[in-house]
């Protein structure tokens, strides 16, 4: 990875994209640390102790939320309008038709920008009154909202727009860079809250290490996970067009182990926060009873959660991946799995083993969600608040800015040959 940084750095168009990025990363946390103001921070911090829920969120706002900055909101009001448009495309058929093109792409984008927007500020709204709810907000003026819900809204939109940035004039895809740095950015602060706790002797040096050593198991396996596909060949048959030949070519399908990404584990731990928020207002005592079964300290927790990314698992698979679709591609350009006949058989064939693939990718994604709470209980390194989704972004994002990279200058050692 650092070599692959090195040699980028020598030619001088990436390194200016590589400059370029690192600016945006610099504004994007500059802006965590701006606040909003009229915040009473003691009842902030209070907050965040009592509210374990939050620190998931917090974690995707590289703490701009556990501050309460203008960028509280981070880009997740983006990255829920962008699933929202997924889901719209897969029940409307014009939307889906819309995503053939590249007109009908940048339309979709613009529908997700806009969906964003709102979203941001029916979320901001609600963060706000959160807020006053729990005190850290001590008085609530109609002004107040307003003002509030404005800088926080404009707050998301702006990062929504660096991370446009990043995509068209730096490296890698803007967004899930901004996310990775939100996650990295917690790295010092959750180090020096676990070394202070190691030098009061309130946790071992082993339980240190053995945590780290356990962490970097877990990363080693989903760097596997990322890379593993099934591989289907694909037969194309020859044409005859004039003089030329056509097709007669061997390919082949790249099926990778988890199609969702870390999107069920998004979708898992939404469902969970719901009822979690409500736990400290509820005053019937059979009401917190059946919250309190979403609760993290529950026994049913685990079970839930785990069952819960494994069906949207399956649920997301089949709205990005259409096995219809693909096996009507493959006969409109004659194209075949040797053994599978076209049409109505491939289509099943394709179905079965995405299927499959889907029962593994969701068994693994479940584990590597559950795995970090276990580990943080076994060893008592409870600060390193580093959970399998942050993982998961981690690996894929680095993996993949590494190929776009290692991609870029391929393109730029071709450029030079052909001068």
């Amino acid at each position: 990875m650092f070599d692959t940084l090195v040699r980028a750095f020598r030619i001088p168009d990436l390194r200016k994209k590589i400059l370029f990025t690192l600016f945006i990363f610099a504004v994007y946390r500059l802006g965590a640390h701006i606040p909003v103001p009229g915040v009473d921070r003691v009842a902030l911090a209070n907050l965040f102790r009592s509210q374990g829920a939050l620190g998931f969120l917090d974690l995707f706002t590289g703490g701009a939320l556990s501050r309460f900055s203008i960028f509280s909101m981070g880009i997740i009001p983006f990255i829920n309008a962008s699933i929202m448009m997924e889901l719209l495309t897969a029940v409307f058929p014009s939307l889906a038709e819309l995503k053939k093109e590249e007109d009908g792409r940048k339309k979709l984008t613009r529908y997700a920008r806009n969906l964003s927007v709102l979203l941001a500020a029916i979320e901001a709204f609600g963060l706000t009154i959160f807020m006053h709810n729990f005190k850290v907000i001590p008085s609530l003026s109609p002004l107040y909202v307003i003002s509030s819900v404005i800088t926080l809204t404009a707050g998301s939109t702006f990062i929504m727009w660096l991370g446009e940035q990043i995509s068209q004039y730096g490296i890698g895809n803007g967004v899930s860079l901004l996310i990775l740095t939100s996650i990295v950015a917690r790295f010092p602060t959750d180090l020096a809250r676990t070394f202070a706790l190691l030098s009061r002797g309130e946790i071992g040096i082993l339980n240190v290490i053995a945590f780290f050593a356990l962490l970097i198991l877990i990363i080693i396996g989903v760097v596997w996970e990322e890379s593993a596909e099934r591989r289907i060949p694909v037969q194309y048959s020859r044409r005859i067009v004039g003089r030329r030949v056509y097709g007669g070519q061997s390919t082949y399908l790249p099926l990778k182990l988890n199609q969702a990404g870390v999107i069920p584990i998004i979708f898992a731990i939404t469902i969970l926060m719901v009822p979690q928020t409500f736990i400290p207002v509820a005053k019937v005592s059979w009401l917190k009873a059946i919250l309190g079964i979403f609760s993290p300290n529950s026994v049913l927790y685990p079970i839930i959660y785990f069952l819960l990314v494994l069906g949207f698992t399956y649920f997301y698979s089949s709205i990005v991946f259409d096995p219809a679709d693909l096996a009507e591609n493959f006969k409109k350009y004659g194209g075949f799995i040797p053994g599978v006949r076209p049409g109505k058989p491939t289509e099943e064939y394709l179905a079965k083993t995405l299927n499959r693939l889907n029962f593994f990718g969701g068994v693994f994604l479940g584990i590597i969600a559950l795995l970090p709470t276990f580990i943080e209980r076994l060893t008592g390194v409870t600060e390193f608040q580093l959970g399998g989704t942050s993982i998961l972004i981690m690996v894929g994002v680095i993996l993949e800015t590494i190929k776009t990279l290692e991609a870029q200058m391929i393109m730029k050692s071709y450029e030079g040959f052909l001068r």
